[in-house]
């Protein structure tokens, strides 16, 4: 019976049958192989074998890094989405095709450890995202580079090398590093650098970077540190002040530490070391001229020579201004004239002073006032042990309160002086080595014990009352500026007469010394003892009360015959 509309023909089954097993190969989700057919516009038509062909849009075949030409009768592979569509058509994906086939890929490579090659092609939160050949990965900021790195313009849409870090095909996640493929090859260079330096090797760098602490130079893909103190054998502040970045400079390599590929570098050591005979340089003693490069708390800093310095202490920069700043006293860059205290060639120090390069103002004030002389100076401070008077030279004598005065107690004199007060005083001794100068004020008046003359214990003396007391009498003894003390019971031999109150400020009686002690600058009278001795003097030459005088007797004509020899 012949084929109608209604009845296919056993032919027309078998060709369904084949479509249908086609397409039971062809599933959705997978990716096939298909040829290009035609090119409309931006549309690349692709036959994958099926009833009708798929529209892919050229743009998906395009990419970050990739060549985007196409031409009919290409093979290409595509991704299945569904192997018809409303319109009839197959709902084929280029990118989709590439997706899957760069995860299988890089999951392999993520497993064993190996580098991707991709493009960077935008910018996101927190860094980049990179094209791994359809797989989308994201590369953080901080795995873009060693170093931070301002303008990522020249590396974008370039192909290069990324080290995977982890990935997540569930959620569809890749994070990519840059920096590790970097810090890998560069440690590899950096080892076949380092290996090929030797120390004591002068090579060229350029100065890289700048800090407080020195430079680094780079040496041809390593970095070296020239510190600040192996700059240059003068003082340096900042390595500023002599490099510049980009400056290429020569170097000698002092150090290398193959563990951790740290290079140490030296410029100073390609001159010669200043310090090299500088003892027979710089003799102790001789006076120089220098500059004052630093200031501290502690002194100052004196350049001699460009890499030679020595510091003035503090207690070295003033004969007589004590525990001032060194500030004060000299600034920074000024040229001072010192005197070499000492020099230390193993240590490389140079001890300086300022002071010495001045005259001992001790020496000259000994010079302008020898031992006896009197000067003038004003109390500049009291103390418990006595009196500090400002003289001439700057310097400070001090008046003990044992030299104020020869009679009184120190403690009680000295509150007669207040600061600012001008005195005269007695240059009593200089010690030039201790910086002390003794003067005293007493010794103004003369020593009165030294003016005595013959004044000596069982003298015969006339004082005058200068005080009654209920104990007694201060008295001064005529012809001498020695003081004394009468108590009551040395004013008579009568106990009725030792009345101190019969005495008025002004008379005058005789008396006998009983103590005469000049070191312990002490003198003692009295009335009794010279009535006592005037009782034996008159027994032994009047006679005895034996003979049937009486003492009355005796002693009335001693007096008479006393006062007869008075007034011849």
């Amino acid at each position: 019976m012949p084929a109608t509309a209604t009845h296919p023909t056993r032919e027309d089954f078998a060709a369904l049958l084949e479509e249908s097993f086609g397409r039971a190969e062809m599933q959705e989700g997978s990716v096939v192989k298909g040829k290009v057919v035609a090119i409309e516009k931006d549309i690349a038509v692709i036959d994958i074998g099926l009833k009708t062909e798929g529209r892919v849009p050229l743009k998906e075949f395009a990419g970050p890094g990739r060549d985007s030409s196409l031409k009919i009768g290409d093979e290409v592979e595509v991704y299945l989405d569904r192997i018809e569509n409303a319109l009839g058509e197959a709902v084929l994906s280029r990118d989709k095709a590439r997706r899957e086939e760069s995860w299988v890929r890089l999951e392999k490579a993520f497993q064993n450890n190996e580098k991707v090659t991709g493009v960077i092609f935008n910018q996101v939160k927190g860094g980049y995202t990179v094209d791994l050949d359809g797989a989308v990965a994201f590369l953080p900021r901080s795995q873009v580079d060693i170093r931070p790195i301002r303008d990522i313009g020249p590396l974008m849409h370039n192909q290069q090398p990324f080290q995977i870090l982890k990935m997540d095909r569930r959620r569809g996640n890749i994070v990519v590093s840059r920096r590790t493929v970097l810090e890998e090859t560069r440690a590899g260079q950096r080892q076949e650098l380092v290996s090929s330096l030797e120390e004591g090797q002068v090579v060229d760098g350029v100065v890289k970077n700048i800090t407080d602490y020195g430079a680094f130079v780079d040496l041809g893909g390593i970095d070296g540190l020239l510190h600040v103190t192996d700059i240059a054998w003068r003082r340096v502040n900042h390595p500023s002040e002599v490099l510049s970045i980009g400056q290429t400079v020569k170097v000698k390599i002092i150090k290398i530490n193959h563990e951790t590929h740290r290079i140490s570098l030296g410029m100073k050591q390609l001159q010669g070391d200043p310090w090299e005979g500088i003892e027979a340089k710089y003799p102790v003693g001789t006076k120089v001229k220098g500059r004052v490069t630093n200031i501290t708390d502690y002194g100052a800093f004196v350049e001699l020579e460009p890499g030679i310095e020595g510091l003035v202490h503090v207690s070295e920069m003033s004969w007589t201004k004590k525990n001032l700043h060194p500030g004060k006293i000299v600034s920074t860059s000024q040229e001072v004239e010192v005197a070499i205290l000492e020099v230390d060639p193993v240590k490389r120090r140079i001890s300086l002073g300022l002071k010495q390069t001045l005259a001992n103002p001790w020496e000259a004030f000994a010079e302008r006032h020898p031992v006896g002389s009197t000067v003038e100076g004003e109390v500049k401070n009291k103390t418990e042990f006595g009196l500090f008077l400002g003289l001439d030279g700057d310097v400070d004598g001090m008046v003990h309160l044992s030299d104020l005065d020869w009679n009184r107690p120190g403690e009680q004199v000295i509150e007669e002086y207040k600061k600012g007060d001008t005195v005269s005083a007695v240059v009593l001794d200089v010690d030039v080595e201790k910086e002390r100068i003794s003067l005293g004020i007493k010794q103004l008046q003369g020593d009165p014990f030294a003016q005595a003359g013959d004044l000596k214990k069982g003298s015969v003396v006339t004082c005058e009352v200068t005080g009654v007391q209920d104990a007694g009498l201060d008295v001064k003894i005529v012809g001498t500026d020695l003081t004394s003390f009468v108590k009551r019971s040395e004013l008579s031999r009568d106990r009725a007469e030792q009345r101190a109150e019969r005495f008025t400020v002004g008379d005058k009686f005789d008396a006998r010394v009983t103590l005469f002690d000049k070191r312990a600058r002490k003198v003692t009278v009295s009335i009794k003892a010279l009535e006592i001795a005037e009782e034996k003097e008159a027994v032994a030459q009047y006679g005895s009360s034996d003979s049937g005088a009486t003492l009355g007797d005796i002693l009335g004509s001693a007096l008479k015959q006393r006062e007869s020899a008075k007034k011849e």
